[in-house]
């Protein structure tokens, strides 16, 4: 049984963790986002698609503020909001998607392997993610390729049919874009590199029921916010 306190110092290291992960992508494309002392990580200038503008890593984080720190004026502006407890609406953003932070405890039970004998290992040079990315439909840059940072591929006859991001921050592992829902042969590969921390990432939909079958407990909610419109966000309440 997870207590509301654990449960909040979980939803915080998650944050923590993937602002970790989406800094480290956009200083890979050249942009500079910060971390505020008020509990965000914002960017002034927009972030490569897929990547929020700002997340939230604190409950109760004001919407005003988070609105100061982001260009909304360009199109595309988008905000991670970790707690579920903005609301944006009123400054021209709509809800992108809903979904639950997950949380699994180091050391847990791995899952069944999966069928067909799959070989993980890890990418190690911009060749390799260059394949990865091919399977995955992901661009990511080869500067991501470092400590605290690792692409997992599940290879088939040498192929790579399946694989994950796993990156530490946060005093965990955050996985994410995975592909080819192969969470035994993740999980096995971050137990091998980090034995000692929590795994954590968020999932909807029937990806959040394939977590839950992999060990996983929903934690918490989480939001994305979309500016696509709407009130001038310097006049809204």
């Amino acid at each position: 049984m997870i207590t509301d306190g654990t449960r909040t110092t979980l939803l915080r290291k998650a944050a923590l963790n993937n602002a970790a992960w989406c800094d480290a992508v956009c200083r890979a494309h050249g942009v500079a986002p910060r971390y505020e002392g008020d509990g965000l990580w914002v960017s002034p200038r927009r972030t490569p698609p897929m990547y929020p503008d700002a997340v939230t890593l604190e409950p109760g984080v004001p919407a005003e503020r988070v609105l100061l720190g982001v260009d909304t004026d360009s199109p595309g502006c988008s905000v991670k909001d970790s707690f579920a407890d903005l609301d944006l609406a009123g400054a021209g953003f709509e809800v992108l998607f809903e979904a639950q932070w997950i949380h699994r405890p180091a050391g847990a039970p791995l899952p069944p392997a999966e069928a067909g004998g799959l070989e993980w290992s890890e990418v190690t040079d911009a060749a390799e993610l260059a394949g990865w990315e091919a399977a995955s439909g992901g661009v990511f840059r080869p500067e991501l390729l470092g400590e605290g940072i690792v692409f997992l591929a599940g290879r088939a006859g040498g192929r790579i049919v399946t694989g994950a991001v796993a990156s530490t921050g946060g005093d965990v592992v955050g996985v994410s874009n995975l592909f080819g829902a192969a969470w035994a042969g993740v999980l096995g590969a971050v137990a091998v590199r980090w034995p000692g921390l929590d795994v954590v990432g968020y999932e909807h939909g029937e990806d959040l029921e394939t977590a839950l079958q992999a060990g996983f407990t929903p934690i918490g909610p989480v939001r994305v916010w979309l500016r696509t419109g709407g009130a001038d966000p310097a006049s809204s309440d």
